[in-house]
C-alpha cells in the first residue's frame, strides 16, 4: 500500500484531508512549473527572432529602394559619430536595467528564501501565542 492510499485510509480528520489536497496541488503545481519556464523561454526566443527579421526585411528593402532609387544614402560623418554614440548609450542603459532588474529578483528570491526558513519560527510563536490565550480561558484543576 503506497502512503497517499495509507494515508487517505487512516484520514478521518478535516485537517488531515486539507493537508492531503494542498500537498496534491502543491505537486501538480511543481511539475508544471518547469514546463511554464520552457514555453515562456521559447516564445521569448521566438518573438525576438521574429522581431530581428521584421528589422533586417525593413533595412534590406529600404537599401534596395534606394538604390534603385538613385537616392544617396552616405551621412556626414559627425551624424554617424552621433548615431555610434546614442547606440552605445542605450546598450549601456539596457545593460543597467537589466542589471539593476536581475538583482531586484535575486534580492526577491533571497527574501522569500528568508520567509521560508524562518516560517517554523513564526509557527512556534503563533502556537505559543494560541497556547497562551487559550490558557486564560481553560479552567485548572488542582
Amino acid at each position: 500500500m503506497s502512503k497517499n492510499e495509507t494515508t487517505q485510509t487512516k484520514s478521518k480528520d478535516v485537517f488531515s484531508v486539507y493537508q492531503e489536497n494542498v500537498d496534491k496541488i502543491f505537486n501538480g503545481i511543481k511539475q508544471s512549473v518547469p514546463q511554464y519556464h520552457q514555453s515562456i523561454t521559447n516564445v521569448q526566443q521566438e518573438y525576438l527572432q521574429a522581431y530581428e527579421n521584421i528589422v533586417d526585411s525593413t533595412i534590406t528593402i529600404q537599401k534596395e529602394y534606394v538604390q534603385k532609387a538613385g537616392i544617396a544614402a552616405n551621412i556626414p560623418e559627425a551624424t554617424l559619430k552621433v548615431i555610434n554614440d546614442t547606440t552605445e548609450e542605450i546598450v549601456k542603459a539596457a545593460s543597467i536595467q537589466n542589471q539593476v532588474t536581475l538583482a531586484t529578483i535575486d534580492a526577491t528570491q533571497q527574501n522569500i528564501k528568508t520567509f521560508n526558513d524562518n516560517a517554523k519560527s513564526f509557527a512556534d510563536l503563533n502556537r505559543n501565542i494560541l497556547q497562551s490565550w487559550i490558557s486564560v480561558f481553560t479552567t485548572k484543576t488542582n
